[in-house]
């Protein structure tokens, strides 16, 4: 082929790419391969649809061929979708099955978290029954719950703290014509100090800390609604302390309000009136004895200056104890009762031993021959406790609060760790 020849050639090739309108001719081999097409109207300066990206590639200009998107791809080999089901392959059965084991242990240890903590809301006593048919090992946690058995579950006490027990003798030393009697708890870690707190002592208006809790044990129950209205009868107008026994007989007070004189002024007739309301001294002693307390007694009507109402210092931790963690009431009850003895208008005994940001929910008790207050202490550093302090002492002798307010100072020191 001469150089005009090829020449020629590479003309006619140009032309044939810039007019798009003529198809490319077919040689006699090209007919067997290619399967007839009809012709399609195409729109001049465009390749015709029927033509392959790579005839299109080939027979455009350059310009024409840098519009064109040309986009690789890696079909997926046949030695790597081998690799690929040889690593599905490859997990190790063992570790599947130890996989399983451990999924269904996780979900066994919940679900008997849940069943035992429903079981112990529903009836308390059903683990440590059921604990008790099992043979157990002596070790140190299950002699910390021994000891808390010991004293019926009232108390979750760890150790007692023999420092701070002396010191609270050594105060009573002080004052030889007096016998005090006191029980404290943290109950933050449950150590404990008592100083004859299962004494048995006159309660005084502290007998009017388990009526309280009674009258809302009663509202959760509804048995008794906040706004019923109680009538003050005559012979229920008790003297002493309080304002509603200057008011006249047939008076109406809300049931809330009645409870909340009770305490807050210690007023002894409305303690006569929900007594009364909430079924009588012999149904609410009843009651005190299926809480526990094994000494807490009503033998009288208020304002009781002989006495003969009962309680001890463990009674009224125990008591103040179960209202803490929510067992006898609600937790809305519980607030309102925390509410109304924090409001106590006498303030001369436990909290003068605590500091000013320190606060306390209790009830104090003053006969002639008994002074006392029991109550929940919430300090600054974030620590709580309960305390507990009756004084039988000679007729209204004034040293009696002198004692309970060294005894509490001395101990909120101690656990101030001062």
């Amino acid at each position: 082929m001469t150089r005009q020849n090829s020449q020629n050639n590479i003309t006619k090739l140009t032309r044939g790419s810039s007019q798009p309108n003529r198809s490319p001719r077919r040689t006699p081999e090209s007919k067997k391969t290619t399967p007839s097409r009809s012709r399609v109207a195409r729109m001049p300066g465009k390749p015709s649809a029927s033509r392959s990206n790579r005839d299109y590639s080939k027979g455009s200009s350059k310009a024409e061929r840098s519009k064109t998107l040309t986009i690789p791809t890696r079909p997926m080999t046949t030695e790597k979708k081998s690799r690929l089901r040889e690593r599905r392959r490859s997990v190790n059965p063992l570790a599947t099955l130890l996989l399983y084991l451990i999924r269904l242990s996780i979900l066994g240890i919940g679900i008997g978290a849940i069943a035992g903590t429903v079981l112990t809301v529903i009836k308390p006593h059903f683990s440590s029954v059921v604990n008790a048919s099992k043979p157990q090992a002596i070790t140190p946690k299950i002699a910390i719950a021994a000891l808390s058995q010991s004293f019926d579950n009232k108390l979750s006490l760890t150790q007692e703290l023999p420092a701070l027990k002396t010191k609270i003798d050594a105060l009573a030393a002080k004052y030889p014509k007096l016998e005090p009697g006191a029980f404290f708890v943290d109950l933050d870690n449950g150590a404990y100090v008592n100083v004859k707190g299962d004494t048995v002592f006159s309660a005084a208006s502290t007998i009017k800390i388990p009526v309280l809790i009674a009258f809302f044990q009663d509202v959760d129950a509804g048995k008794i609604r906040l706004d019923e209205m109680l009538t003050m009868k005559k012979e229920l107008i008790g003297g002493g302390s309080g304002d509603m026994q200057y008011q006249q007989p047939g008076k109406k007070f809300t049931a809330l309000e009645t409870a909340t004189k009770m305490s807050v002024i210690s007023d002894n007739t409305a303690t006569n009136m929900l007594i009364e309301r909430l079924g009588g001294k012999e149904v609410l002693n009843q009651r005190f004895r299926e809480w526990g307390l094994t000494s807490t007694v009503i033998n009288n009507w208020l304002p009781d200056l002989e006495g003969t109402n009962t309680t001890t210092p463990k009674d009224l931790a125990n008591l103040l104890a179960k209202v803490d963690r929510g067992e006898l009431i609600s937790t809305r009850s519980r607030d309102r009762i925390m509410n109304i003895m924090q409001d106590t208008r006498t303030r001369t005994l436990l909290p003068q031993g605590l500091e000013k940001d320190a606060t306390i929910a209790h009830k104090t008790g003053d006969i002639g021959t008994v002074l006392g207050d029991a109550g929940i202490i919430d300090m600054p550093n974030g620590k709580r406790y309960i305390g507990s302090v009756l004084v039988k002492r000679p007729h209204n002798d004034y040293s009696a609060r002198t004692l309970v307010q060294e005894i509490s100072r001395t101990v909120y020191q101690h656990f101030n760790g001062i």
